[in-house]
């Protein structure tokens, strides 16, 4: 009876544990979105060359989910450094990236040179982990959710703690296992849609990338503002956010 009442107990905080955890990362890390991105990165790989490269890409966003969860709030109060910091800085190289991407060339005028330059093993060993998966794959504002479902999960009760945590490793696996679907026939998505068409996709894929950097630096901007503002005792604990204070501010007089 007692191992009943456990089950009645821990087994709806587990799902609920999986379902918040699965809901808050997949939307942000978004894997369908990385496939053009991925695709554009790895011009002149083979396919095995790029299913390697996906199933490696998964395994470490994984690996970067599970401490980020697990332990970055223990590295970054370590280390001193907040969310907003590694928004700033995560998003910066997120910019960067996408950055070289709008601007690289067109896919369809390089084939000669994807041909007498193919895409190495060396070379997927040596972009596996940045870009592809850091910020690329899994970029701050994912590692930033992460940290914060971490967070969230934590109870007072030990065991209540461990459930949660143990709820959110399978949401984990899901994401990771779809990121590697995803990349693994990111090819075969996009060879429909044409030449012309997977480079339109790729660029505006690109844009939308630099688009949530800026996002991601202006949020930690945001938050970094607001700090500074509820120390120097201008805006209240609750203020929404810098801007609505001060345009608040700025209506009021």
């Amino acid at each position: 009876m007692g191992r009943n009442v456990l089950l009645d107990h821990y087994a709806p905080i587990f799902l609920s544990s999986l379902l918040f955890a699965l809901a808050t990362l997949f939307p942000i890390l978004n894997p369908p979105a990385v496939a053009p991105i991925f695709l554009s990165l790895t011009e002149g790989a083979s396919l095995a060359t790029r299913a390697a490269l996906a199933k490696r890409i998964a395994l470490n966003a994984l690996m970067m989910l599970v401490i980020a969860m697990t332990l970055g709030h223990i590295v970054l109060a370590f280390f001193g450094i907040s969310l907003a910091i590694v928004r700033v800085g995560g998003g910066m190289l997120v910019i960067a990236s996408a950055w070289r991407l709008v601007n690289s060339p067109d896919g369809g005028t390089g084939h000669a040179a994807q041909l007498a330059e193919p895409f190495t093993s060396e070379m997927a060993r040596a972009r596996a982990f940045y870009p592809l998966t850091f910020p690329i794959s899994c970029g701050p504002g994912t590692i930033a959710a992460a940290i914060t479902v971490g967070a969230s999960l934590r109870d007072d009760q030990t065991a209540t703690s461990m459930v949660r945590l143990a709820g959110s490793l399978p949401a984990l696996l899901l994401v990771s296992f779809s990121l590697f679907l995803c990349l693994r026939f990111a090819a075969r998505f996009l060879h429909k849609l044409g030449e012309s068409g997977t480079a339109v996709f790729m660029r505006l894929s690109a844009f939308i990338l630099l688009c949530l950097g800026v996002q991601i630096v202006w949020e930690g901007i945001s938050e970094l503002l607001l700090q500074w503002l509820v120390r120097a005792g201008v805006a209240p604990a609750g203020a929404p956010s810098p801007l609505s204070f001060l345009l608040g501010k700025v209506i009021a007089s």
